[in-house]
């Protein structure tokens, strides 16, 4: 098939065009700059530059590509390092999950794609109470701190716009956190963040969180395109939702660094803001039995901690070879 992936040099990117080259599919990939096209171009993919907020440009794209298959995986967040005020941090990412939604849609419609597959989150969009592991049919957190509103209603409305269109048909793919060579939780930034000490573990570091590597994360999408059910929702995360009392030292640890500081929630609040309280002491994982079971979907990295030596160690070969 002929798929036209939008943001085709981000982290999800990066693995997914060269996955869906090897099953067989040809590629149309997107980029914001002039400068990645030659990035997608080794990869086997045929460029094209188009900012997915500018309609013009991606409705020119998707027309001229006519693609049986767009897949989403605009985000920008490569410099998002400030948390503490989320929103504003999320703020473009956020309009591409609204605007830059509406704009694919209309072009996917105009270009007579078959589906779309887009990527949204899994992670502390859950409702805070009941189990620890949350799946699909679980709400969204009714009342989140004020930090995350917006982010959420984006998030809300990219997967009830998708989910409610049948031309194209509409999946979403909630991923878990990222991590991947110098990307997510193993970006170079984290990873200066933790080795100075600077990410303290808050309260009592009761927060469930799922990760998921990037390649498992295009595996999955290839996966979605023949085998996901329209209209539907799927949680794509590791087998082994963990607290982050657990994560966090670990990654440290792997990582050669200090364990981390410790801070009561009441000075977390202070120095980080309620909504870092909330991830590091009440957020829920999600279960990814739906996906395995409707997808015939398992991730190579089934348990966060083995994916993240395996990255840890790549990093530390590549370090060595320099």
């Amino acid at each position: 098939m002929r798929i036209f992936v939008a943001g085709a040099t981000g982290a999800v990117g990066r693995e997914l065009v060269p996955a869906l080259i090897s099953a067989g599919h040809s590629v149309v990939g997107s980029t914001r700059t002039a400068a990645k096209a030659d990035l997608l171009r080794r990869m086997g993919a045929e460029p094209v530059v188009a900012d997915g907020l500018d309609a013009a440009s991606m409705r020119a794209a998707i027309i001229s590509a006519r693609p049986d298959i767009i897949i989403d995986q605009m985000t920008d967040l490569a410099a998002v390092t400030d948390l503490r005020h989320f929103d504003r941090a999320f703020a473009t990412t956020n309009e591409l999950r609204t605007r830059g939604t509406d704009i694919l849609l209309a072009a996917a419609r105009e270009a007579g794609a078959k589906r779309l597959v887009a990527q949204s989150f899994c992670g502390w969009t859950f409702t805070r109470h009941g189990g620890a592991v949350k799946s699909e049919t679980d709400e969204l957190d009714p009342n989140p701190p004020e930090e995350l509103r917006r982010t959420l209603e984006a998030i809300r409305y990219l997967e009830r716009t998708v989910t409610a269109s049948s031309e194209p048909e509409g999946i979403v793919l909630r991923y878990g956190s990222f991590y991947g060579p110098d990307t997510g939780m193993l970006s170079s930034a984290m990873i200066d963040q933790l080795r100075r000490r600077r990410v303290p573990l808050i309260g009592d570091g009761g927060g469930w969180w799922s990760f998921i590597h990037t390649e498992d994360a295009a595996s999955a999408t290839v996966a979605a395109i023949d085998k996901g059910r329209p209209g539907s929702i799927y949680n794509i995360v590791d087998d082994q939702p963990t607290q982050v009392r657990n994560w966090l030292p670990a990654l440290a640890e792997l990582l050669g660094a200090k364990r981390p500081l410790h801070v009561p929630a009441w000075l977390g609040r202070l120095l980080a803001g309620e909504h870092m309280v909330l991830m590091m002491t009440q957020v829920r994982g999600g279960s990814n039995a739906k996906a395995k079971r409707e997808l015939g979907w398992r991730p190579a990295y089934p348990i966060w901690r083995d994916g993240f030596a395996a990255v840890a160690g790549e990093l530390r070969i590549e370090r060595s070879a320099a």
